[in-house]
């Protein structure tokens, strides 16, 4: 064995020191990868369905006649309100019923209501079916944190996360070719007839195409295998030594974020400003093309689609696989650094590329932010994961993807269209809204990730105690 794989030994036995010989081994590697690519094409799957109205900006605005702030909400706030209040109790049941169920179940309701914003006629039942949409997809990430963390040793968590995380990427910039695509045939904003719904939007096609393949997808997560929960858990043991978990209640779980305050609270809120510039960067680019060189929305789709499939999945994989190499070094809070830094990594392309005269060159630019900004989405679930009992992920994670949410979803978005409305007063002036409003994010992100180092290790440490005095 090399000394670098003796030091992830010795690393992975101090940060778990209660995961011992007595469990029941890992499955094995190749299922458990098989497991993660299929979480992958659902998460995929949610983030087109979740992403396609960023390159739907123009013919929305036009057939339903509403306002950019409006436009604002339906990608944001209307998805994720709803999205994150559902991932509430869920989180609960992650940590208590069958994982795969509850993820076939939210993937079936989500496509289902994308498909519905296919019959919209107005601005409110758009954001109906949008809101639904987001309580499909709130049934996803905290179950498949959790299954992926029990499916991988520790010293692999990192990288596995990582690659689950490329569904974000993938699915957001492939929202945006398929839409392209899609509306570049239907372009002239003309209406069709369909079956049973009657007359429809040309955009609105869009909904159908993405939206209905999800149900295949829903049936193919169902036939996965449940793994094993592992890590401390509270259990009894019948006569004939049959264990069972016993339920943790919420206030436990509570009382243990309190205590580890100091680290939950940065960790969560450097992970949701890092969401918030992301989100907000990527719904607004495409009509940032358009206004700014005066390109078409398919020809915008395309190639920022591209740039999202290629630079944002290797930035999630790249910092999650980092965060896992400075933890086996024996940097304990390696994964901490991985989601403070980056910001920094990410700021000089943020706020140059959209004053650029060259659409080329800002391409080029938001390629290197595209990479350096989505290293925290392979980083901070991991480090969340290493830093909670088995039985809390669950809901620990339900309350990330709560703050990440409603900080990123919620306001990404709308507060880039609200600096155009209403700072600048000119839907022209969005490339200076696209400089001003990630530039403070991604600072506030990077204050949030520095003081989170320290508490950290205090927060591994408590954890080796806590498993220890309840083991007992």
């Amino acid at each position: 064995m090399s000394e670098v794989e003796v030091a992830a030994e010795v690393e992975e036995e101090l940060h778990h020191p209660h995961e011992g010989k007595a469990e029941k081994p890992y499955p094995r590697q190749i299922y458990a990868w098989y497991v993660v690519a299929v979480l992958v094409l659902a998460f995929t799957f949610s983030f087109i369905d979740r992403q396609i109205l960023s390159l739907l900006v123009g013919p929305i605005k036009r057939d339903l006649e509403i306002s950019d702030t409006q436009m604002s909400l339906l990608q944001g706030f209307a998805f994720a309100v709803f999205y994150s209040v559902a991932g509430l109790p869920i989180g609960r049941l992650v940590d208590r019923h069958h994982r795969i169920n509850i993820i076939a179940v939210g993937v079936f309701i989500w496509s289902v209501m994308t498909a519905l914003c296919g019959t919209a006629r107005s601005f409110l039942q758009l954001f109906i079916f949008r809101a639904g949409v987001g309580v499909g997809e709130a049934a996803l990430s905290p179950s498949a944190y959790s299954i992926i963390a029990d499916y991988f040793p520790p010293k692999r968590l990192g990288f596995a996360l990582g690659v689950y995380g490329m569904g974000v990427y993938i699915g957001a910039g492939l929202a945006l070719i398929i839409g392209a695509a899609v509306i570049g045939l239907v372009s002239n904003g003309g209406g069709m007839e369909l079956p049973l719904i009657g007359e429809v939007y040309a955009w609105q096609i869009t909904f159908f195409i993405v939206g209905l393949p999800g149900l295949l997808v829903a049936f193919w997560v169902w036939t996965l295998k449940e793994p094993d929960r592992r890590g401390y858990m509270r259990k009894t043991v019948a006569e004939d030594g049959t264990e069972t978990a016993v339920e943790v209640p919420v206030s436990e779980v509570l009382g243990y974020m309190r205590t580890n305050w100091r680290t939950v609270v940065p960790l969560n809120l450097c992970y949701a400003l890092s969401a918030m510039m992301a989100y907000g960067v990527a719904a607004w680019i495409p009509t940032f093309f358009v206004r700014t060189y005066d390109w078409s929305y398919p020809m915008a789709g395309w190639w920022y689609g591209w740039v999202i499939v290629i630079f944002g999945t290797t930035g999630v994989v790249a910092g999650g696989w980092m965060g896992d190499v400075l933890t086996s070094r024996g940097i304990r809070n390696g994964r901490m650094m991985v989601c403070a830094f980056t910001g920094l990594a990410a700021l000089p392309f943020t706020v140059l590329y959209p004053l650029m005269d060259s659409p080329w060159v800002a391409l080029i630019l938001i390629c290197f932010s595209t990479f350096f900004a989505t290293f925290t989405t392979g980083a901070g679930p991991s480090a969340l994961q290493e830093l909670m009992p088995n039985q809390m992920r669950g809901f620990a994670s339900a309350v990330m993807i709560f703050v990440v949410n409603i900080i990123g979803l919620g306001l990404g978005p709308t507060s880039i269209a609200l600096a155009t409305d209403y700072i600048y007063g000119d839907e022209m002036m969005l490339r200076y809204s696209l400089v001003l409003v990630p530039a403070v994010v991604l600072v506030l992100a990077v204050i949030s990730g520095v003081l989170a180092l320290r508490p950290y290790t205090e927060s591994l440490d408590y954890l080796n105690r806590w498993s220890a005095e309840h083991e007992k």
